[in-house]
């Protein structure tokens, strides 16, 4: 007898007709496969009475009263290192644990979070600086062109010494402000005033 008969059986209908819903075919499937299961294992088909909820109060100690009594009176940031340090404690990871119920229903307040997300972070930033020769030292002149000439592949002599000399000048574009910071202190030594845009 397969489990379609037993169907046809149940409801007294064919299931090869497919007469059936199909929800309703898989729901008796289901039912019927476990009816078989508690059948062969020897255990009671039918399901009994529920049990009864428990009449007497939870009797609490005396201990855990008084954790909830000191709790209750912390601050909200005494709160947030109690938190803190029973996850450390614990090994409790700052992920929070979902059902998968509760994960679909946070779906939409997690798809605006990087909305709100990217509406705080609508300042632009700067992440390309140039180096800017804007004066230099006559006396230095000479170590600032020989020092020109190591920063900027290329440029002989006489190329590094019309660069020095046509300041304002673009020394050096496009790059982080640590390496900008470096090149400016680098010409600052070497003689020059050095703006970084």
């Amino acid at each position: 007898m397969t489990a379609l008969d037993l169907i046809g059986g149940i409801y007294g209908l064919n299931p090869k007709s497919r007469m059936l819903p199909r929800r309703l075919l898989s729901s008796a499937v289901k039912v019927a496969s476990r009816r078989n299961f508690a059948a062969a294992a020897g255990l009671p088909v039918s399901e009994g009475a529920p049990a009864a909820l428990p009449q007497e109060p939870r009797v609490v100690s005396s201990k855990v009263n008084a954790l909830v009594d000191e709790i209750a009176n912390l601050s909200l940031l005494e709160v947030s290192d109690l938190n803190w340090a029973l996850k450390k404690r614990l090994n409790i990871p700052d992920a929070p644990m979902m059902s998968p119920g509760m994960m679909m229903a946070a779906m939409p307040a997690a798809a605006a979070a990087p909305a709100e997300a990217a509406a705080a972070e609508d300042v632009p930033q700067k992440m390309t600086f140039k180096v800017t020769l804007a004066k230099f030292d006559d006396t230095k002149k000479i170590a600032l062109i020989k020092e020109i000439r190591n920063i900027i592949p290329g440029l002989n002599l006489v190329q590094a010494k019309k660069f020095v000399e046509t300041a304002p000048c673009t020394v050096k574009e496009d790059m982080g402000k640590a390496e900008a910071d470096e090149l400016a202190a680098l010409l600052t030594k070497a003689g020059a005033t050095c703006e970084i845009a």
